[in-house]
C-alpha cells in the first residue's frame, strides 16, 4: 500500500468569492487549503500564502510587510483590475510578493504559480531549518566554528574566569553570551561593560557604584555593574583599556569576592563569574607596564580565541543571508538573496572589520538594492567576476568548467579537502592533481 504524501498547506488571507470557487480544485490536486483574516495570520502555519491585496493595504502597508517578514514563506498577491491600476501597486508587489495573479483566476496558471512558490519556499525553509538546528547563535559550518562550539560546551559549566581573545568584530561578546547561556548562571543577569568606552573618571563608579554624597553630583546611591551582575556573569570587554588604578581594584575584587562602593566603607559580597575580552596583545602590554601581570593570570585561567572572518570563507554566504533576514524589518524591505558577483566579491574581500563589517555591508545592501538580489556595488564592493572568453576549443571549455568546479567546492569545503574531493566525485589524489593543473591554492 502506497503512503499518502503530506499535503501542501495553502493559507488564503481575506479570501474573496473568486478565491472560494477555486478551493475545491486545489484540494483535489493535493493542497490543504485554509483561510483566515489578516489579524489572525500568526495563529496559522502554511507552505504558501495567497493574499487578496486591496487599496487600504497600500495606504497602510505595515501589517502586510510584518505578516510576510514573519511567515518565512512565499506569498502570491491576488489583484482585482481596479487595484492593478493603482500607482504604487507594482513596486509594492515586486518588493514583497513572490508573484501575483489577477482576477478572474486562470486556474491552470494559479496551479503553476503555487507550485513554483512552494518550491521556493522549500528552498528557503531548508536554509532556515539548518540555522535553527545548530542550537547556537554562533552561526557557521566551518571547522573553526564547529571547534569553537565544542570548546564553549566544555568551558560553560565551569566557574573559572575566561579570557576571550580575537580581532575586533569577530564576535567576542557573542561568545561571552553563549558561555553565560550554557552555564548554570543562565537564569541570572549577564552584565557587559566596555572598558574602553567609558570616561576614565567614571569607570570606578560604573564598576563599583557609589554612595550618596561620595563626590560632587552624587545625589543618590548608585549600584555598580559588578554588583548588578550578582549571581550571574560579568563581561569586561576591551579589558586592556582599563586604567592601572582600576586594574588593582578589580584584582582585589577577584581575590576577596567583595567590593566597596565609592564613598562607602562596608564590604559588599558579590558572586559573579568574570569573562574578559581583548583584541590587544596583553603580554606586550605587561612588558610595557600598561597591564598588571597578576591580573592577567587571574583573568587568563581559561582562554578562547575567536577566528577572523577571512579564515571562515565557507561561512560567508550563510552569515550574509542571516543578516539579510535580520535587518529586513529594520530597513522595511523584504530579505534579499545575493547575486553571483556579490558572492564572488565577498569571497575575495579581506574583511578587516570581520563580522561587524559584513553585517554593516549587508544592511547597506538591503537599502540600496533595486532588484530582487543584492549586487556587489550595493555592498560597497567591486564587481569583479572573472571574465571568460567566448571562444576556444571544447577542451578549453572543459578546462574552464573544471577550474570553476574546483573554486566552487573549495569555497564551500575549504577546511576539508577529502569532502571537497568526494563532492566532485573524484579521489583525493585526482583532486590534488586538478588543483595543481589549474594552479589553485
Amino acid at each position: 500500500m502506497l503512503a499518502m504524501s503530506t499535503p501542501r498547506r495553502l493559507l488564503v488571507v481575506d479570501p474573496c468569492d473568486d478565491c472560494h470557487r477555486i478551493f475545491p480544485g486545489l484540494r483535489t490536486i493535493g493542497w490543504a487549503v485554509d483561510s483566515c483574516s489578516l489579524e489572525s495570520v500568526s495563529n496559522h502555519t502554511c507552505d504558501v500564502g495567497l493574499f487578496r491585496l486591496q487599496p487600504f493595504h497600500l495606504e497602510h502597508p505595515e501589517a502586510v510587510k510584518d505578516m510576510i517578514s514573519r511567515s518565512g514563506t512565499e506569498w502570491i498577491a491576488v489583484l482585482s483590475a481596479d487595484v492593478l491600476k493603482l500607482r504604487n501597486v507594482g513596486d509594492f508587489v515586486c518588493e514583497w510578493f513572490f508573484d501575483f495573479h489577477t482576477l478572474p483566476f486562470d486556474v491552470s496558471r494559479v496551479q503553476v504559480t503555487l507550485g513554483r512558490a512552494f518550491g521556493m519556499a522549500r528552498l528557503r525553509g531548508h536554509a532556515t531549518t539548518a540555522d535553527k538546528n545548530t542550537g547556537h547563535e554562533l552561526l557557521g559550518q566551518s571547522r573553526v566554528i564547529h571547534d569553537l562550539r565544542k570548546l564553549l560546551g566544555k568551558l560553560a559549566p565551569t566557574e573559572s574566569p575566561i579570557l576571550i581573545r580575537g580581532e575586533s568584530g569577530t564576535g567576542k561578546e557573542l561568545v561571552a553570551r553563549t558561555l553565560h547561556r550554557e552555564s548554570q548562571r543562565n537564569g541570572k543577569p549577564f552584565v557587559a561593560i566596555n572598558c574602553g568606552a567609558i570616561p576614565e573618571h567614571l569607570i570606578q563608579s560604573e564598576l563599583f557604584g557609589h554612595e550618596k554624597g561620595a563626590f560632587t553630583g552624587a545625589h543618590q546611591r548608585k549600584i555598580g555593574r559588578i554588583e548588578t551582575a550578582n549571581g550571574g556573569t560579568l563581561f569586561l570587554d576591551e579589558i586592556g583599556d582599563l586604567p592601572l588604578e582600576l586594574q588593582a581594584n578589580l584584582l582585589r575584587f577577584l581575590q576577596e569576592k567583595h567590593i566597596e562602593r565609592v564613598g562607602g566603607s562596608q564590604p559588599i559580597p558579590v558572586d559573579v563569574r568574570v569573562l574578559a575580552a581583548t583584541h590587544v596583545d596583553l603580554e606586550a602590554a605587561i612588558v610595557d607596564g600598561r597591564f598588571r601581570e597578576d591580573l592577567y593570570y587571574r583573568l587568563n585561567v581559561l582562554q578562547v580565541v575567536t577566528a577572523p572572518l577571512r579564515d571562515r570563507p565557507g561561512d560567508l554566504a550563510l552569515l550574509a543571508n542571516h543578516f539579510s533576514h535580520l535587518y529586513s524589518l529594520e530597513t522595511g524591505r523584504r530579505p534579499r538573496t545575493f547575486s553571483e558577483d556579490a558572492l564572488f566579491a565577498m569571497s575575495i574581500h579581506s574583511w578587516p572589520g570581520n563580522i561587524r563589517e559584513l553585517a554593516n555591508r549587508v544592511r547597506r545592501g538591503l537599502v540600496l538594492a533595486e532588484g530582487r538580489q543584492i549586487g556587489a556595488p550595493d555592498l560597497g564592493l567591486e564587481s569583479c567576476l572573472p571574465v571568460i572568453e567566448v571562444s576556444g576549443t571544447l577542451e578549453d571549455y572543459i578546462s574552464r568548467a573544471e577550474c570553476q568546479a574546483l573554486r566552487d567546492v573549495l569555497h564551500r569545503h575549504s577546511d576539508n579537502l577529502s569532502i571537497a574531493a568526494k563532492v566532485l566525485g573524484v579521489s583525493r589524489p585526482t583532486f590534488y592533481r586538478l588543483l595543481h593543473k589549474h594552479q589553485i591554492r
